[in-house]
């Protein structure tokens, strides 16, 4: 495989894992905190309704996690292909 190829298989799983992640986080924060708020607030924790907290915190939180996963999987991804520092 020439660099070329390479570099956009690098790529073409990069952007697989960033529309992966993007797409919990759309579910997590559109799905759990707008469509599903209703269905969510019927459960409670901690005396706030689970609707309320996703939409409120659990988005932020999830969001918070999913970077550190990226970092995590696109240093495994650079040692993969060669191209870490």
């Amino acid at each position: 495989m020439n660099h070329q190829e390479k570099m956009k298989a690098y790529w073409r799983k990069n952007v697989k894992i960033l529309l992966s992640l993007l797409a919990v986080w759309f579910t997590v924060s559109f799905g759990f905190g707008i469509i599903l708020v209703d269905t969510f607030n019927k459960i409670q924790v901690g005396g706030f309704k689970l609707g309320f907290w996703f939409a409120q915190q659990g988005s932020i939180y999830v969001f918070v996690v999913l970077v550190f996963v990226y970092v995590w999987l696109l240093n495994r991804l650079d040692r993969e292909f060669d191209v870490h520092e």
